[in-house]
């Protein structure tokens, strides 16, 4: 394979070397949830390596799992004005002398079979609403780094540092600055892009992605809402707005004429069909799993055609084709298992271009978060646990980042399992942080999904926030004093200086939007 031509590192020696670091706060370690296998080349770091690597590191996070993993963003050059490349600088801040990186750094949305690379490292392109992982080649799982390949050890020992790559497509539009993603732990957003070219350490070979095929690897975004009187819910992915409309608001049972409360509903959806630069609007009935084909399938059909002519006549715009559909119950989004999962289920939908984000308004001063409002406690096998957020950020394309800190403030360790206690019909394939609402005038605001193609043709949604699964399943677990940063992905409101943040059992809190 070829590669990028890149300078050494050694001609930067004299710039970088002595720049200050800052400490990292001691922390209990966790026990790696997978060992590296017998036969892996390399079992401890490559200190020869590590010690090069003086640069300043350009962003910097956590691992939620391990705090004495410092995850800091030494490099991060667009290539040909279309890839993307990436060097993350992993640190054993701690003692711990089995401190695994590869388990950490993997991508969860996709099984590689062996824990060997760094293919989670990414780039969030919000405008696009796209999660960007490395390329993929034919014959390997990404253009990244490997373990084996490259010769690093399975472990990071205590002081050592490692330097692991990912090269992935640039984000759309030529930013000044991107957000960069792990698996680890917070997106680390406003990271400066640099054009020139790409400096490494001695010894690392960034691939090539124009030297043969590649596969680009991406994951798009929807940031699903609701209004809090249950009436609608909608997904937004960036390209397009779905909105589906409580049939049981909507019409009265087993029949298709609107109901009185119908009306303000359907306002509010052809406000948003107004604001769409679409020309061509789709409504769709649907059905729970009560009853046979031959009552569900025609219903559904008359039910999508009435909001057809009610929408219709709603809007100000000329030039919306619309198109209706009926699908009985073939379409479930939710399981029909439960009652809530069934109302949810008997829906029309309508689906239209998303409507252009409006600016965001400048606030006289820039909203800083005050950790003495933004706090609440709760308790875990018998000991006291804190939560205090430690932002909500706005981003490009209308979404916004939260972070907020768990910590275990009694004397003996405590599992807090309640963060991944989602309600019933949210489906996700993997456990993780979603027992977390935002909300705003009037409407519920919940963490944003990663739609990845199933195996089944179908599609599978991964928490855009901090996994609790796989090797990271003990994120629960809290020795004394420890704490924790998580974080997740929401849509906000562009007319929003502040939303309500509730998190899984702790208090309600007003939060501004910085």
């Amino acid at each position: 394979m070829s590669r990028i031509a890149v300078p050494s590192l050694a001609v930067l020696l004299v710039t970088a070397c002595g720049v200050p670091q800052k400490a990292a706060p001691p922390a209990p370690t966790v026990a790696p949830s997978s060992a590296p296998p017998a036969s892996s080349p390399g079992a401890s770091a490559s200190p020869g390596v590590s010690r090069q690597d003086t640069r300043p590191a350009l962003a910097e996070t956590r691992s939620t799992l391990t705090q004495n993993l410092k995850v800091e963003v030494v490099g991060l050059n667009r290539v040909k004005g279309k890839h993307l490349v990436i060097q993350v600088r992993l640190t054993n801040t701690g003692t711990d002398k089995h401190l695994p990186w590869t388990g950490e750094m993997g991508d969860s949305t996709r099984p590689l079979g062996e824990i060997r690379w760094a293919s989670g490292i990414g780039v969030l392109d919000a405008p696009a609403r796209t999660w960007i992982l490395p390329y993929k080649p034919a014959d390997f799982p990404c253009l990244c780094t490997d373990q084996r390949r490259d010769g690093l050890g399975y472990f990071i020992d205590p002081g050592q540092a490692i330097t692991v790559y990912a090269v992935t497509p640039a984000p759309s539009g030529n930013p000044p600055t991107a957000t960069v993603v792990t698996p680890v732990g917070p997106p680390m957003t406003n990271v400066p892009i640099s054009d020139d070219p790409p400096v490494t350490v001695p010894g690392m070979d960034i691939p090539d992605p124009d030297a043969e095929p590649v596969t680009t690897i991406t994951r798009r975004i929807v940031t699903p809402s609701e209004s809090l009187d249950k009436s609608e819910e909608t997904a937004d992915d960036g390209k397009d707005l779905r909105v589906n409309l409580s049939s049981d608001v909507l019409f009265a049972v087993n029949k298709a004429a609107l109901t009185r409360g119908a009306a303000a509903i359907l306002a509010r959806t052809a406000k948003l069909i107004d604001s769409s630069p679409g020309a061509t609007v789709k409504v769709e009935g649907h059905a729970d799993s009560s009853g046979t084909d031959a009552i569900n399938d025609p219903l559904s059909t008359r039910r999508a055609q009435t909001v057809l002519r009610a929408l219709s006549t709603q809007l100000s715009r000329k030039g919306v084709t619309f198109q209706a559909r009926g699908y009985g119950s073939r379409r479930p989004l939710y399981s029909n298992d439960t009652d809530e999962g069934k109302r949810r289920n008997r829906r029309v939908t309508v689906t239209f271009t998303r409507p252009e984000p409006t600016e965001a308004p400048t606030p006289a001063t820039a909203s800083t978060p005050d950790a003495t409002g933004l706090t609440g406690t709760a308790r875990a096998d018998g000991q006291p646990i804190s939560m205090a957020v430690t932002g909500l950020r706005r981003l490009p394309g209308g979404l916004g980042l939260l972070t907020y800190r768990v910590t275990n403030e009694g004397d003996t360790e405590a599992w807090f399992n309640e963060l991944h206690h989602a309600r019933d019909w949210m489906s996700f394939k993997y456990q993780a942080a979603t027992d977390v609402t935002l909300t705003a005038a009037g409407r519920q605001y919940l963490p944003g999904r990663l739609q990845v193609p199933a195996d089944d043709g179908g599609t599978d949604s991964y928490c855009a926030c901090t996994d609790m699964s796989g090797v990271r399943l003990s994120t629960g677990k809290f020795g004394p004093g420890q704490g924790r940063d998580f974080w997740g992905l929401f849509e906000l409101p562009a007319a929003a200086a502040t939303l309500k943040v509730k998190i899984a059992t702790f208090r309600e809190l007003q939060v501004p939007v910085q």
